[in-house]
């Protein structure tokens, strides 16, 4: 839930970042009457503020008279290093695996307890899936967040395993003690796996990818059952290693 801000003395600046950070997965559509009681502003202040955000193309106007995110935050969240770097490092090996195996490709890196989604390639037969190009979904019930999970500070893991663990299908880990199990054996395995556990039909495979002896990113496939991925793997981890390896290049410091 967003934090309100109404009281005296508040900046413009932080209204405005009140009223953006009302949006979130689970609320991405608002109307301003929303708007203004999720930011604890005043119904006068908040249409004056969402007026002059839409204006700029911060946010956009539906049809039905509901606000979402415009346009102008993605093209400026495209600009944030996270995504110009390891997204264009990334995307002629991304390109080359779903050509390789024509499932979904995910390429993911921990944004605090979720996965954030950097990119998502894939064709009209690959398997169904939730997951779009700068959502987060958690760590615990999907392939690259598994891995990131795995490799994340002891702090993160404490904090994810320490939580009620979210059920999403039937098939979702929840007993933090099995899902600890399972991060365990990833650093020796090389990769995660999931079995529905985000998506009914949906399984996924995720690979560390490493810069150096950091793991900065995971790569991932989505599938309708795991039963492929001894033949698989090989080519998701020439992948990761290409990635990884071009990081290093070009930033040699």
């Amino acid at each position: 839930m967003p934090r309100t801000i109404a009281g005296g003395g508040v900046s413009v600046a932080s209204r405005v970042l009140a009223i953006l950070g009302s949006f979130d997965s689970g609320h991405r559509a608002l109307t301003l009457s929303e708007i203004a009681r999720r930011t604890g502003l005043t119904l006068p202040t908040a249409h004056r503020l969402v007026g002059e955000l839409t204006a700029w193309g911060a946010l956009r106007r539906t049809s039905g008279g509901d606000y979402v995110i415009g346009r102008r935050i993605w093209d400026l969240g495209l600009l944030a290093p996270v995504q110009t770097g390891l997204r264009d490092v990334a995307a002629p090996f991304l390109q080359d695996l779903y050509g390789a195996t024509m499932a979904t490709v995910h390429l993911a890196v921990r944004d605090g307890t979720l996965a954030l989604y950097l990119d998502r390639l894939s064709g009209h037969g690959s398997v169904p899936v939730v997951s779009k190009v700068g959502a987060r979904l958690p760590l615990h019930a999907t392939g690259v967040g598994k891995v990131l999970l795995a490799y994340a500070p002891a702090e993160v893991r404490q904090a994810v395993l320490g939580a009620p663990l979210e059920r999403f299908t039937p098939y979702t880990v929840v007993a933090a003690g099995r899902l600890d199990e399972e991060l365990r054996r990833v650093p020796r395995d090389g990769y995660a796996t999931t079995a529905e556990e985000m998506t009914l039909g949906a399984c996924s495979i995720g690979v560390p990818v490493f810069a150096g002896d950091a793991v900065v990113a995971a790569l991932g496939l989505v599938l309708s059952d795991l039963r492929g991925r001894a033949r698989l793997l090989p080519a998701m981890r020439v992948a990761a290693r290409g990635i990884g390896r071009s990081l290093e290049s070009a930033d040699p410091g």
